[in-house]
C-alpha cells in the first residue's frame, strides 16, 4: 500500500501472525506480554532496518581480510511513552548504536486525543534515520502528535513501527503533510465506539505495565 507519502508495508510472516495471535489472547498474562511484545518487535525492526544505510568496511577473520558493512550512522529510536517502551529493549538489543529519544502522549479517554507530557530528542535531526516505536496505531492521534513534534526538530527520514493498527490511524496518517514509511504486523477492521482497535489486542500500555493512575 503506497499512496505517495506514506510507504505501508504489513508483515505477513507466519511467525509475525503466530506472535500476534497469542498477544491479543486476553488470557496472555503481563510477562507473557511483555515477552510476545519484545519478540515481535525484533521482526518488525528486522523488517524496518532492511533499507538502513551502511558504509564498507574491511575486518580481518581468523583466516584473512574481509569486506562488509558498518551501520553509516546510528538511528535514533523514538518510543512513544508510554506503550512504546515495552517495544524498545528488544529494538536496542537488535540495533546497539542506537541513540534514543522520548514523546509522551496521553490519551485523553474522553476525547481520544494526544495530551503531550513529554518530548526529549536531540535538537536536529535532518539527514537522521528515525523509528517511532508504539504498538498500536488507532486513531493515529499520537503518532501524527509524534510526528508533528519530530518534524519541528528537523526529522526527514521516518518509518513508524507498530503492531497492530486501523484503517482509519492509517488514512490519518495519509492525511497528514508527514511522508514516512510504516511497518506494521497487521491492520485489523476499524475502531469501536471508544476508538479502540477493533479485534486488537486491549490497551497495550496496561497488559504491559497496567492500569494508569495518572
Amino acid at each position: 500500500m503506497d499512496d505517495g507519502s506514506v510507504q505501508v508495508q504489513v508483515l505477513s510472516h507466519p511467525m509475525v501472525r503466530a506472535r500476534l495471535t497469542s498477544l491479543r489472547d486476553a488470557e496472555t498474562d503481563t510477562p507473557a506480554f511483555r515477552t510476545l511484545l519484545a519478540q515481535l518487535t525484533t521482526m518488525l525492526m528486522y523488517e524496518a532496518l532492511a533499507g538502513i544505510d551502511v558504509d564498507e568496511t574491511t575486518v580481518r577473520t581468523p583466516i584473512g581480510p574481509c569486506t562488509g558493512v558498518r551501520i553509516a550512522q546510528p538511528p535514533l529510536l523514538v518510543p512513544v511513552l508510554r506503550a512504546g517502551l515495552g517495544m524498545l529493549d528488544a529494538a536496542m538489543t537488535l540495533l546497539p548504536e542506537a541513540q534514543i529519544g522520548f514523546v509522551g502522549v496521553a490519551r485523553d479517554e474522553a476525547t481520544a486525543r494526544p495530551n503531550e507530557y513529554l518530548v526529549s530528542l536531540p535538537r536536529e535531526l535532518a539527514g537522521r534515520t528515525v523509528f517511532v516505536l508504539d504498538p498500536m496505531l488507532a486513531t493515529a492521534g499520537s503518532m501524527c502528535h509524534t510526528l508533528d513534534v519530530l518534524a519541528r526538530h528537523g526529522a526527514d527520514d521516518v518509518t513508524a513501527v507498530c503492531v497492530v493498527g486501523a484503517p482509519q490511524g492509517v488514512a490519518a496518517l495519509q492525511a497528514s503533510p508527514h511522508r514516512l514509511r510504516l511497518v506494521i504486523g497487521g491492520i485489523d477492521d476499524g475502531l469501536n465506539e471508544d476508538s479502540y482497535i477493533v479485534p486488537g489486542l486491549g490497551d497495550a500500555g496496561d497488559r504491559l505495565f497496567g492500569p494508569r493512575n495518572f
